[in-house]
């Protein structure tokens, strides 16, 4: 908290991230959050953190927040008396709703579906596939690049796709010809069920979201040359993505080796950037990069 209130007001173009999950984890830190007695307290300190969040984004700001769930376990939680053992605590949502009543825009559940989720040894539900990221907005109107994320289409593969207004591309060219639908011009409106296959992180940090799940984030919340910011940076993956797609970044994290991970990786990214650069000014310039 104390670093983000050092940041300036109106600064900062996007936040992408993904705070520890309430009950899950012991990151062994003071002032970690995830460990509070009660849901009560943890959505209590999420819109905290993330009021200060809403402080230094720009009007046009979005916050995209990615959230799993969690069980009641046992006697906890203390101040939630209607929790019994067993139940699925609806965390997402619950911070979702509190930040909504805090004066964020509410604007979309994005379901994170993982073809190669944990294995659960339960017998009385379903195995956990989905995950939950939220956008949201600090203003009704708000930066948002629906073109960067469209998704391809299969030509002539949907009843809804409509003709491009006159003046748009055709199929050769010709006025004698069918229009090209849009979405098979400039693709479909991205959904908002995303498909992504968790992936190892051989680094200390174990929780670590895929840079595909973070990437339309990036493109659709950000300009070229912006500022993300993640307040929870764990092992550096929104910076990494931010980076490779001509952002800037910001990272927070509370514990020393997540951060020294997140930096080398960072800085790993930015010389690998740095020597694609200097190839293409080499070709550009007519020299041999053999």
């Amino acid at each position: 908290m104390n670093v983000i209130k050092d940041i300036p007001e109106k600064s900062i173009d996007c936040c992408i991230t993904s705070p520890p999950y309430w009950g899950l984890r012991n990151y062994d830190q003071d002032d970690q959050i995830g460990l509070e007695e009660s849901p009560d307290e943890y959505v209590a300190n999420m819109v905290q953190v993330f009021g200060e969040v809403k402080r230094v984004l720009r009007d046009d700001g979005t916050l995209w927040l990615n959230l799993g769930d969690s069980y009641s376990v046992g006697k906890r939680p203390k101040s939630t008396t209607t929790l019994k053992p067993k139940d699925l605590v609806g965390i997402p949502w619950r911070v979702a709703f509190a930040l909504q009543a805090d004066g964020w825009y509410l604007r979309q559940d994005i379901i994170w579906h993982k073809p190669n989720p944990m294995p659960e040894s339960v017998k009385d539900r379903c195995t956990k596939a989905h995950e939950y990221i939220f956008l949201l907005s600090k203003n009704k109107k708000y930066y948002y690049d629906a073109d960067a994320i469209r998704e391809d289409v299969k030509p002539n593969s949907g009843k809804n796709m409509r003709a491009p207004k006159c003046g748009d591309d055709r199929v050769d060219g010709t006025t004698n010809q069918t229009q090209k639908t849009y979405d098979e011009i400039k693709g479909a409106n991205k959904r908002s069920v995303w498909t992504v296959t968790t992936k190892p992180f051989k680094g200390a940090h174990f929780a670590t979201y895929p840079e595909d799940l973070i990437e339309p984030c990036v493109l659709a919340g950000c300009r070229q040359g912006g500022t993300i910011l993640d307040p929870f940076a764990g092992a550096g993956t929104t910076g990494l993505v931010a980076k490779k797609n001509g952002c800037n970044f910001i990272g927070i994290e509370l514990n020393p080796d997540y951060a020294e991970i997140a930096r080398k990786r960072i800085e790993s990214e930015q010389r690998g950037l740095f020597y694609i650069q200097e190839a293409f000014e080499r070709i550009f310039d007519g020299k041999d990069v053999s």
